[in-house]
């Protein structure tokens, strides 16, 4: 016999239904502040210490460039991480109470989800976009380099022109101020602008010249022009950047920015010891023909005739 008492029983009591947690709202907020507090940390922990330095112009405005490029990407991985970290705690199978893989109608389409990623996604594109473009123009060029026929000349009334010539599988370091000796170390001075005038007796090189943030091609019969205007003193490590042959990975040297001071002593100095040997070099020039200082590199025989068998570059051989 069963006795009415006028409640619902067990069965017929149901749970009130949970409002569903605005999950976007709590990922955006997780997400911004990861993102803030770890921009800041990069900013002022990271950022000073980023390779190249700040030793030229051309060192600190790439390290301003990158750390700013870093400050916008940080914030979009960590919102990858928020998403897949959010998803692997809320939604995760084994969750007790957790809704079942497939949403329902509601998992179909979020117009507010697809319009904020769209927006946001080209607004990064097109402001990294103007971002590159304006810095090409403001810096004038990249890594210093303003090729053959530079558009941008340094304002310093006073610039000091080096000449950069790499070879089969080595670099030289010429100074038409200072009788247009040659070196095989490269030293300059600090608080200077300097005008890098890169090109190869043989086949293509590449000048790098690490902590000073330059990076030219160096081409047969090519002066590529490289400025930059330095700002402390210290050592430099300069590379060969780009296949030349077989001794490639040992085309390397070192050099230093010094006080004017030094330099000057330095230059003066070389240029003393070095004049009998200056004498010997061909007449200074932005580029050289391969055959008429004897610099073949291996490409251009000599030994068989004054000119290379497949390309003539009509010069004088050089007197034995």
């Amino acid at each position: 016999m069963t006795i009415d008492t006028g409640q619902p029983t067990s069965q017929e009591v149901t749970e009130p239904a949970q409002e569903e947690p605005r999950h976007i709202w709590r990922m955006v907020a997780i997400w911004a502040v990861l993102a803030v507090v770890l921009d800041l940390l990069f900013y002022f922990l990271v950022g000073p210490h980023v390779p190249p330095g700040d030793m030229t112009s051309a060192a600190s405005e790439n390290q301003d460039d990158f750390t700013i490029l870093f400050l916008i990407a940080l914030p979009v991985m960590i919102g990858v991480w928020v998403y897949m970290a959010y998803s692997i705690v809320i939604w995760r199978a084994s969750r007790k109470g957790a809704p079942e893989p497939v949403g329902g109608p509601q998992a179909r389409s979020n117009l507010g989800v697809q319009v904020g990623w769209i927006v946001t996604t080209t607004v990064i594109v097109l402001g990294l976009f103007v971002f590159g473009t304006v810095e090409l123009v403001v810096n004038a060029g990249s890594g210093g380099g303003e090729g053959p026929n530079p558009i941008w000349t340094p304002t310093s009334a006073s610039v000091l022109p080096v000449q950069v010539i790499a070879q089969q599988w080595k670099f030289t370091y010429r100074y038409p101020t200072f009788g247009g000796f040659e070196s095989q170390q490269l030293v300059i001075p600090n608080g200077t602008t300097i005008a890098f005038h890169v090109t190869s007796l043989d086949v293509t090189h590449d000048f790098w010249a690490y902590q000073l943030s330059i990076k030219a091609d160096a081409n047969p019969q090519i002066d590529n022009v490289a400025y930059t205007t330095t700002r402390q003193a210290g050592s430099v490590t300069v590379r060969c950047d780009e296949l030349c042959g077989l001794w490639h990975g040992a085309m390397f040297n070192y050099g230093s920015v010094v006080s004017k001071t030094a330099f000057n002593i330095w230059a003066k100095a070389t240029e003393r010891a070095t004049a009998a040997n200056t004498k010997l070099l061909p007449p200074f020039a932005w580029t050289y023909v391969p055959d008429a200082n004897g610099a073949d590199g291996g490409y251009y025989p000599d030994n068989v005739d004054p000119y290379s068998n497949s390309e003539v570059y009509g010069a004088t051989p050089a007197k034995s």
